[in-house]
């Protein structure tokens, strides 16, 4: 016979993590529906199996080194979803949502349901709402530029972060990579201005500087 204790926690913790998710999958962030699902549901049935004795035994799990164990496990699968692209880092609001469903999972197997619902209703709240709110919100810009230079042809830093300036940026750091030829110079650039960027006006200033061979403009989003 089933037990319905059992089947609502589940079923609850599946909702949440899958509501998350949704979020997540929409923006096209690498970890998604499927995943907080997952995540939610398997912390939700491990805390249920630390609250419920073995068969023909009386023996329970400790629940609290139940609940550390999944919280430092969801570490490792959170890791796997933050990467680094040049100066930027990625991933990181999605991995700090996969720790919180992670925790909603832990807060629906032990029962505390009236928590577990707050929790996911403020989580979506931050990644759906405030989203809205932040992009009416005055701020700074971030971007990574890759420029690809031709042997003579790179200009020197203060040239550089001058022809920056002309489109609004403050250059932050400057990296510097030359092939073991000598033929081809790179520099890695992040960059930063006022919101919006004018990112077509920079891409064209650089189509039309002589000696690049190649660039990339990539605005950050975290």
């Amino acid at each position: 016979m089933i037990d319905w204790a059992l089947v609502w926690p589940v079923l609850a913790a599946m909702t949440a993590g899958g509501l998350i998710g949704v979020e997540r999958t929409y923006h096209g962030h690498p970890a998604g529906f499927r995943t907080h699902i997952l995540v939610c549901m398997a912390s939700c049935l491990l805390m249920l199996a630390a609250f419920t004795a073995l068969p023909g035994q009386t023996v329970v799990i400790d629940p609290t080194r139940m609940a550390h164990g999944l919280l430092t496990g969801i570490g490792f699968l959170c890791a796997g979803v933050i990467f680094r692209e040049g100066f930027s880092v990625k991933g990181l609001t999605t991995a700090a949502s996969l720790w919180m469903t992670s925790a909603i999972g832990v807060l629906f197997g032990v029962g505390m349901l009236q928590l577990a619902l707050i929790g996911s209703v403020a989580t979506l709240a931050v990644l759906a709402i405030l989203r809205l709110l932040d992009a009416q919100l005055p701020h700074i810009g971030v971007l990574d530029l890759h420029l690809r230079w031709t042997r003579g042809s790179a200009p020197d830093e203060a040239t550089l972060r001058a022809m920056l300036r002309e489109n609004a940026l403050k250059c932050v750091q400057i990296g510097h990579v030359v092939s073991p030829d000598g033929q081809l110079h790179e520099q890695h650039i992040k960059a930063r201005g006022q919101m919006p960027l004018d990112i077509d006006a920079l891409v064209q200033r650089l189509s039309d500087t002589s000696g690049l061979a190649g660039f990339s403009v990539i605005p950050r989003d975290n």
